[in-house]
């Protein structure tokens, strides 16, 4: 009895569910790398990248999901606030036309 089996032998509903989860495992491999590029040292547990990095690629679905789940800290809430895009706007639009005239109209 043989058991090596060609994809092609397979039946299709079983193709469709491990081309999804294949899919599934490349997305979350994507978001934990990024998450992880874009996050600084100090917020990393451990507070070394490339275990994670490793941790990420060669423990299949599970990798990713325990990066995102504990391998990073919140950041610190005692950061300064984002500008409000609505101000960045008005100060790129000064910055090309000048400021505005505050003339009251006649």
């Amino acid at each position: 009895m043989e058991l090596s089996a060609r994809l092609s032998d397979l039946p299709p509903v079983l193709l469709v569910v491990l081309a999804v989860v294949a899919l599934l495992e490349l997305a979350l491999d994507i978001v934990a790398l990024v998450h992880l590029y874009r996050t600084p040292f100090d917020q990393i547990v451990g507070g070394n990248k490339w275990i994670w990095v490793v941790i990420i690629l060669l423990i299949s679905l599970i990798g990713p999901v325990l990066y995102l789940a504990i391998g990073h800290k919140p950041a610190p809430s005692g950061e300064a606030p984002v500008d409000r895009p609505t101000e960045r706007i008005g100060d790129i639009v000064d910055s090309l036309y000048g400021p505005p005239d505050h003339k009251a109209p006649p």
